[in-house]
């Protein structure tokens, strides 16, 4: 009696590189008709309103740091306030083209918040003189990657506390806002 082997079928390179090429095919298949048959939403951030927090900060004894107002067509897409004895104020913005810029208040060392919001090898230039904001002078950065930052100390002793304006926008942008700035 011959004893009964299961059927295989002969397994070869060939034949790996051929189902891997069906499965290829089968899957951009599937994204070319799911893209034709499906609507491309535009997404458009939203604008938050900033100035509510600022206010209701400002009941509590908090003065944040922020822009009496934006630049024609600029959107404010995000705001964090985490209260506390070493409360954390973050506002991002979007310019007109698109572009981000944000606002960091913290009682944090510069060289940190340079390293999380700018780079790690931010290069500084020279201090620019901003007159009606909340700092007179404010320290410069830019990274490789064209990413630039303003930082200046506001309030004094324990009070003391970085701020930093930064973002991808043009220099001229970031300028804007730091001319805007305000307390309260």
């Amino acid at each position: 009696m011959s004893e009964e082997k299961p059927g295989r079928y002969p397994r070869t390179a060939s034949g790996l590189v051929a189902s891997m090429l069906v499965l290829v095919l089968g899957v951009g298949a599937f994204v070319v008709f799911r893209s034709l048959f499906r609507d491309q939403t535009e997404y458009e951030p939203p604008n938050v309103d900033y100035l509510s927090v600022v206010e209701e900060a400002a009941d509590a004894g908090i003065d944040l740091v922020h822009p009496t107002s934006l630049p024609q067509g600029w959107k404010t897409t995000s705001i964090t306030f985490t209260p506390g004895d070493r409360w954390v104020w973050n506002m991002s913005m979007l310019t007109d083209a698109g572009k981000f810029v944000g606002i960091h208040e913290e009682d944090e060392d510069l060289s940190t918040l340079l390293k999380t919001y700018v780079d790690a090898d931010a290069q500084q230039g020279d201090p620019v003189t901003v007159s009606g904001s909340v700092a007179s002078s404010w320290d410069t950065y830019s990274d490789s990657g064209g990413d630039h930052a303003f930082a200046a100390e506001v309030g004094k002793g324990a009070q003391a506390r970085t701020v930093l304006v930064f973002g991808s926008a043009p220099v001229d942008d970031l300028r804007l806002i730091l001319d805007s700035l305000a307390r309260g």
